[in-house]
């Protein structure tokens, strides 16, 4: 279900109901390109929203290529609903690729970052594939995605080795970390853990051809090493590119960068 805030020409806002009831927040921005019919879905990382910087930059240099969608996740900027940090935030992803489609474009892809590189990746496969005993994903039509890349995302869960995701479980694990998630970074994270623990991004990887998929991973990255893009490339088949210099998702994606993504979103 789409609730449509704005129809005018140009970039507009809209509040998007997932299959599971949250409103969740959306802009488009309409390409800057002569001709295109793609658009392009941006899935944020953890603690980021719609009107971040970093958001907003990645969705202007992608609008040089295809129309841009982005959007906050649940528990994140004026989304409602929580934080599942990870999981129902595909059903999230889908409400924003069903837009993307009700305003006209024949094609869709979905680029994530971190937290949502491994959404995109989950979204992928449980919406391109009729898989008996998934995770319920409500509707599917027209939530498909026709290419999909991955911007440094976890190869699997639970990954505590490096300081950085030490201090990411112990906000979304611990109750005085939800508190500094809640009102120091602006994201309501839910309280209870998994269950059932949802499917890995690196089992997702083989369950999304014949859709293309892309692996973006910088060699820098504090979060991830590099033996995570290197999972989710060799479950494939999907390309990678290792970004020298690079560090951790939509803050370290330089413009470059993102207008290769661009160019391999609106041609895979």
């Amino acid at each position: 279900m789409v609730d449509v805030s704005s129809i005018t020409y140009g970039p507009r806002r809209a509040t998007l109901l997932t299959d599971d009831g949250v409103r969740i927040e959306a802009v488009y921005e309409p390409s800057t390109a002569s001709v295109t019919d793609t658009a392009v879905v941006v899935a944020h990382g953890f603690t980021g929203s719609v009107d971040r910087p970093a958001v907003r930059r990645a969705s202007r240099v992608l609008a040089e290529r295809a129309a841009v969608v982005t959007f906050s996740f649940r528990g994140h900027g004026r989304s409602g609903g929580r934080s599942t940090v990870g999981d129902r935030e595909v059903l999230d992803l889908a409400a924003a690729v069903r837009w993307a489609r009700a305003l006209g474009h024949a094609r869709v892809a979905t680029v994530g970052f971190s937290m949502g590189g491994s959404v995109v990746l989950r979204h992928a496969a449980l919406y391109g594939a009729e898989r008996e005993g998934q995770v319920e994903c409500g509707e599917r039509e027209g939530a498909h995605t026709d290419a999909v890349a991955a911007v440094s995302a976890p190869a699997r869960w639970y990954y505590r080795g490096t300081p950085s995701m030490r201090r990411v479980h112990w906000l979304i694990t611990r109750r005085a970390g939800r508190l500094v998630g809640r009102y120091g970074l602006g994201t309501r994270i839910h309280h209870q853990d998994w269950d059932p623990v949802p499917l890995s991004p690196v089992e997702a990887v083989p369950l999304i051809a014949p859709t293309p998929v892309l692996i973006v991973h910088g060699d820098r990255d504090p979060y991830f090493p590099v033996d995570h893009p290197r999972m989710l490339a060799a479950a494939g088949p999907a390309e990678l590119w290792l970004e020298r210099g690079m560090g951790h998702a939509e803050n370290a994606a330089g413009d470059e960068l993102l207008r290769r993504l661009g160019d391999w979103l609106t041609r895979a």
